[in-house]
């Protein structure tokens, strides 16, 4: 468990409880040695070899003067996708998501684990030649920006004009006004909230790790609990068929539109006001369910990204009481009072097993001790989740 009222190195010297309360969503923090004599956790090598596989998100940015060019990855050894030479100033390469796929990563954007789960997004690494950068501008969420090798110059500023650049493939401040300026050193660590602008030029090839936390946006959310709420409706009233269901539930009377009272019309076209009336229950209805918001939501916070899947075990994995457990890097498990939620899926716990999946959630791990607690059906679930590559024991270990 996170104590989050002890110091942290991290957060120099301040506790979690502190630094939320005083910096979280409100003003920036240099922390010099938050991490000491960090070296970098990836070579250069291994960087660029993340890049070259089609399911990492990887982008190349060259600047010459006053002209940006982007392109997206994978990169290879061929001319028209490779990356420039190392002698070559001005460009960065960004790595997405390196904690999905390299295990010291991910234990290092654990550490951040201070803020829920479902705000931590993922680390990003971000690798420059002399000049290189991205251009001035701002995020719309937090960031931890951890410096790993070589020299970073950052201007910041608490930008009120976001007028952006017009004609460049990137969103760059059109007006930076930069208030503070710092050169980050490894292990030295700039945190920024929301919107605040900042400008990041390396000095000499230099290496940063971006720890980022997601915001969706009230609309984002809204969409998607709307369209789930409608394939609830849809299951609810027969509407789906799931060829591996034996047998079948039978389905609810669909609720359908009537009017018996309806007057003939002189105005076909308009719409009647008794079936908008009847459009805007049915959206009520839909959302009435606490039980059923809270479910829609936990599952889309864990919903894996596009681009990560889960490789079963090579061979079969019997989980046993005596076995610890690890949840692979790549899921998300998440609880609320009444479920459950990892990569997408839901499931209704209460009692002891509902303490027991609490604490998987919130350690990432079950040791053997702790996995005596668990009642033959949460054995089962746990059996499940091994067979699917969502969680590890110590024979599939290296799996991420």
């Amino acid at each position: 468990m996170m104590k989050t009222n002890e110091p942290l190195q991290l957060l120099g010297g301040i506790s979690p409880s502190e630094f939320m309360a005083k910096y979280w969503q409100k003003k920036p923090l240099l922390i010099r040695n938050a991490i000491p004599h960090f070296k970098p956790l990836l070579s250069r090598a291994e960087l660029f070899d993340l890049a070259e596989q089609n399911d990492v998100e990887s982008r190349l940015i060259v600047q010459s003067g006053k002209s940006w060019k982007m392109s997206n990855g994978p990169f290879s050894n061929s001319e028209s996708q490779s990356l420039p030479s190392l002698k070559k100033s001005n460009w960065t390469l960004l790595v997405q998501g390196v904690d999905l796929h390299h295990e010291a990563a991910h234990a290092l954007k654990n550490q951040f684990r201070f803020a829920p789960d479902a705000r931590l997004d993922d680390l990003m690494i971000s690798f420059a030649t002399d000049g290189g950068g991205v251009g001035p501008h701002f995020d719309s969420y937090d960031v931890f920006l951890l410096q790993a090798f070589g020299t970073r110059r950052w201007r910041i500023g608490k930008q009120k004009d976001l007028t952006l650049q017009a004609g460049v493939p990137l969103k760059i401040l059109a007006n930076f006004e930069p208030e503070q300026e710092f050169d980050l050193q490894a292990g030295d660590m700039l945190y920024l909230p929301p919107k605040y602008a900042h400008d990041g030029v390396a000095v000499s090839e230099c290496m940063t790790y971006s720890i980022g936390f997601r915001a969706p946006s009230q609309a984002e959310l809204g969409r998607e609990m709307l369209q789930r709420f409608a394939d609830d409706t849809l299951e609810d009233e027969g509407g789906k068929d799931d060829e591996h269901d034996e047998v079948q539930q039978p389905a609810k009377p669909a609720v359908l539109y009537r009017d018996p009272g309806q007057a003939a019309v002189e105005h076909p076209a308009q719409i009647p006001a008794a079936l908008l009336e009847f459009a805007q229950l049915a959206i009520v209805k839909a959302m009435s369910d606490p039980d059923a918001t809270a479910r829609n939501l936990g599952e889309y916070l864990t919903e894996p990204k596009a681009n990560v899947w889960f490789d079963e075990p090579v061979e079969e994995i019997v989980l046993t009481r005596k076995t610890r457990v690890d949840l692979s890097a790549r899921s998300q498990m998440m609880y609320d009072a009444r479920h459950i939620f990892l990569n997408g899926e839901s499931w209704r716990a209460a009692g002891s097993d509902a303490k027991l999946m609490r604490r998987l959630a919130d350690q990432r791990h079950l040791d053997a001790k702790e996995l005596t607690r668990a009642s033959d059906a949460a054995l089962s679930l746990l059996q499940e989740w091994v067979d699917a590559g969502w969680i590890c024991t110590e024979k599939n270990k290296t799996q991420l």
